[in-house]
């Protein structure tokens, strides 16, 4: 074997290890890790959030084209598909929403707030944000309709929501230094970029270029003002925080979509 091979072949393992531990770390899938986890994969994984989010989006646009050509209307159809991908993730970044509008609304100072986020109960501010947050994305996909039109909306909106979560860990320091976000690492810039191009590049194959571009900007400024807010209560991010990150601009995709379509 070529010294060329060889690296294209050690390049497509490090390749293959972070999709597989962002599969891992973002979904509830039955993935088995065999052997032992390199020291720098957790950080290197988030380049490959994008990639999972676009798989998840997928899987779950199949769902609702299914259950269209089954005969289920447009809204049940879209309850459907956003049930299955909350059961593929675990509700995962429901979680950290919940979590995150619990702390935010109910905590008084950083401490009060980051011992409210790590709190497992929902309080009244945590329910309010899920049940909006859900109702706008059913709402949402049930205006798109057509399953085409799901399917590439619901691929962005997963992709682009959890591109941009390397970004967030990038620009923001941890709100605290214990706790699974920081127990993974923080990624570089490089890889930070890797995913949002991953993401990016979604956005304009699928979707009209000005849908791409008001749809990816409506989830940055989301995403931003998540960062920002977290910045301001507790210093910096959580897994909480990532989280909500995801949530609110997944839902601006689809809302932005929507209001285009």
């Amino acid at each position: 074997m070529t010294d060329v091979a060889t690296r294209l072949l050690a390049l497509a393992r490090r390749r293959g290890e972070e999709v597989l531990a962002a599969a891992l770390f973002l979904t509830r899938l039955p993935i088995r890790w065999r052997g032992p986890w390199p020291p720098d994969l957790s950080a290197r994984a988030y380049g490959a959030f994008a990639l999972i989010g676009a798989l998840l989006g997928g899987a779950a646009g199949g769902i609702y084209a299914a259950a269209v050509a089954l005969g289920l209307p447009a809204t049940l159809a879209a309850v459907v598909a956003v049930a299955a991908l909350i059961v593929a993730t675990g509700a995962l970044h429901e979680d950290g929403l919940g979590d995150f509008a619990d702390g935010i609304g109910g905590g008084k100072d950083r401490e009060r707030r980051l011992a409210v986020m790590r709190d497992s109960r929902v309080g009244t501010y945590g329910a309010l944000a899920l049940i909006l947050a859900l109702g706008m994305r059913v709402a949402a996909i049930a205006e798109l309709a057509a399953p085409g039109q799901v399917v590439a909306a619901l691929v962005v909106s997963a992709s682009v929501s959890r591109g941009l979560l390397p970004c967030i860990v990038v620009l923001l320091g941890p709100a605290r230094m214990d706790g699974l976000a920081v127990g993974v690492g923080r990624p570089g810039r490089f890889v930070a970029a890797v995913a949002v191009s991953i993401s990016v590049a979604f956005a304009f194959v699928l979707l009209p270029a000005g849908d791409a571009a008001i749809a990816l900007a409506g989830a940055a400024a989301a995403a931003a003002v998540t960062g920002l807010v977290a910045w301001r209560a507790v210093g910096g991010y959580t897994g909480d925080v990532l989280g909500a990150a995801q949530q609110v601009a997944d839902v601006a995709v689809l809302i932005v979509l929507a209001a285009r379509a």
